[in-house]
């Protein structure tokens, strides 16, 4: 492990198998992981990690094929498991205790698998909007991810541009919601994060389309999970579907949280007062 200091945030590189990890912690308090949506890197919830850090230590990193995070064979993807376990090496480097996790999309896609093949490593598992069409009634489970398929189709034959407009409409995204939280920090369309973009698109969403998870499992695991769904996300859409869906299977209700897929980026202000609201409840 190769660690330096910057300020208030500590940097590291992590070896894990097949690809060297890059993280950042930052704060003081329990060990919050945040495990990023889509392309999103160890600095994708800047503005969110700013309103946390004073009450948590908060975790982020690059998932592997994302910027600094590089596989050993950049053309070679990972299943969600295998991101599961890259996520498990970073938390026992990092911790002895239960840590609790925000997970976005494809990121608490990722928390099921860690806290079904790791028990006891994560106390709490905020779900937010998970991609998991496993978890939907069989002929919806197929019709969402051959929307994913799709979407890969759209990418390959058409390009990036084309490519957002089909992700937004697939995952309910309003790029032009005209209540996004003013003072945010640019995320510019930098060369790296189309780099992220196209690897996300090709590798991730193959792995969401092939996972295996047993979702049933997910009823009697130890870690508690907070589903989670965005306040201004479609009712229509699939990762909305899916809060709801695993809901019903603990047996509790969704957590209305602000904003629509992406509002641990658009509105983090309210966003980190619903999170800290829902971690104390626990």
């Amino acid at each position: 492990m190769d660690i330096t200091t910057a300020g208030r945030t500590t940097t590291g590189m992590l070896r894990v198998d097949g690809a060297s990890l890059y993280y950042e912690v930052r704060g003081t308090g329990p060990v919050l992981l945040i495990s990023q949506s889509g392309e999103g890197d160890a600095g994708r919830s800047k503005d969110l990690v700013d309103l946390l850090a004073g009450d948590y230590t908060v975790v982020t990193y690059d998932r592997r094929g994302l910027s600094r995070s590089t596989p050993d064979d950049p053309a070679q993807g990972t299943s969600l498991a295998g991101h599961a376990d890259d996520v498990h090496r970073l938390l026992a480097e990092l911790t002895d205790e239960p840590a609790l996790m925000l997970g976005c999309s494809l990121g608490a896609s990722i928390g099921f698998h860690l806290i079904l093949e790791h028990p006891g490593q994560v106390g709490t598992l905020v779900a937010h909007e998970p991609v998991t069409p496993r978890l939907l009634p069989g002929d919806q489970r197929a019709r969402h991810e051959q929307e994913l398929a799709h979407v890969q189709q759209v990418h390959r034959r058409d390009g990036l541009a084309a490519t957002f407009k089909v992700i937004a409409e697939v995952l309910g995204i309003d790029p032009a919601d005209p209540d996004v939280e003013p003072g945010l920090t640019p995320q510019p369309m930098t060369p790296q994060r189309v780099r992220n973009f196209d690897y996300f698109v090709e590798h991730d969403f193959t792995a969401i389309i092939g996972d295996t998870l047993d979702v049933a499992a997910l009823a009697g695991s130890p870690t508690r999970i907070l589903p989670a769904a965005g306040r201004t996300t479609p009712r229509t859409v699939f990762d909305n579907k899916c809060a709801f869906a695993l809901a019903d299977l603990l047996g509790t209700e969704a957590l209305e949280f602000p904003g629509g897929h992406n509002g641990n980026t658009t509105h983090p202000r309210a966003y980190a007062s619903a999170l800290r609201a829902a971690l104390r409840s626990v």
